[in-house]
């Protein structure tokens, strides 16, 4: 006999099936993690990025895998940073699969370093990336969802968004917009039909970490950050990351957060505000890297290796092939 929690689970299992899901940033990473998730939960897939080739891998992955048929895939290259291509990437995936039910904001970048070693343009570059696209895409999507008073939109933050991280400025600064954005979404559209989801993620095992991008003592800044994005004490790995959304978006959530020590460390930043800001100073003092005189601008991850500690080295290049970050 099938029990009611039993055919609940049956019923919410399906209720992703041949929904349209457009997910931002899905060339690789988390992005292609979800991709992967949503697909075998039956789910048409738009996937969208800057760089056309690795979209292309992306799709190729999710075939090889038989995540997905060929026709449940759509892929469509834009740089969401400007307004008309969001614009575009809505109009192209609404024509080809009739509608989006499900926009996830996820692209972004990471730029890692201290604040003596970030310049101006290293803000805008990561406010337009985390923040604007986000804001561009959902503005795009906003009038179809309206119109039948139905939609979900998922917007992937950080507890960066919420704990002020050293050495990470410009991303949290970003990632602070983009969740009083997604929170203030999620006010105004509720009686109006249409669902906003917060997700708050820790660190999780992408391979992130290569293709961010290191000021300051790069080297050395590339080798606390990347042990701390690949151990799995401290990080939790993508496909847990995808499944925890999934099943927050068929739920209907209003927040998450993915990892222990995000959920910590959020609570404590509103309860303890005054010691979370203590703690931050002696993270910054005590383990993080001084600043240099003279910075050799932005440089790339998998760029900056030759410090790299063995167990960061060995998970993150096994995380960053299985979603596409080593191509």
């Amino acid at each position: 006999m099938v029990t009611l929690s039993r055919m609940m689970r049956r019923r919410k299992a399906k209720s992703l099936l041949d929904k349209v899901v457009l997910i931002t940033g899905s060339s690789r990473g988390l992005g292609l993690a979800m991709a992967e998730e949503f697909g075998r939960r039956g789910a048409k897939l738009v996937l969208t990025a800057r760089d056309e080739k690795e979209l292309e891998r992306s799709r190729q992955l999710l075939l090889e895998r038989r995540v997905i048929p060929a026709s449940y895939v759509l892929v469509v290259p834009a740089d969401l940073r400007k307004a008309e291509e969001a614009e575009y990437l809505i109009q192209r995936a609404t024509e080809h699969f009739g509608q989006i039910d499900i926009l996830i904001n996820n692209a972004g970048v990471i730029t890692v370093g201290p604040v003596e070693n970030q310049t101006v343009q290293n803000f805008h570059d990561v406010m337009d990336a985390n923040f604007f696209s986000g804001l561009h895409c959902s503005l795009a999507a906003l009038p179809q969802m309206l119109g039948r008073r139905s939609g979900i939109i998922v917007n992937i933050t950080s507890i960066g968004g919420k704990v002020a991280v050293p050495h990470m400025l410009p991303y949290t600064a970003s990632k602070f917009a983009a969740v009083g954005f997604s929170e203030g979404l999620h006010a105004e559209l509720r009686a109006k039909g249409i669902h906003v989801l917060t997700v708050c993620p820790g660190l999780m095992r992408t391979g992130s970490h290569l293709n961010a991008l290191f000021s300051g003592d790069a080297p050395r800044e590339y080798r606390w950050f990347s042990l701390a994005a690949t151990l799995p004490i401290v990080s939790t790995s993508a496909s847990h990351a995808a499944r925890k959304i999934a099943r927050a978006v068929i739920s209907e959530t209003t927040e998450i957060a993915i990892t222990p020590q995000a959920i910590l460390a959020a609570r404590l930043s509103n309860l303890a505000p005054e010691f979370a800001a203590q703690a931050m100073s002696s993270v910054n003092r005590l383990l993080l890297p001084q600043s240099v005189s003279q910075s050799t601008g932005l440089r790339r991850g998998a760029e900056v290796r030759d410090q790299e500690w063995m167990p960061a080295s060995k998970i993150g290049l096994k995380a960053g092939s299985r979603y596409n970050q080593t191509g």
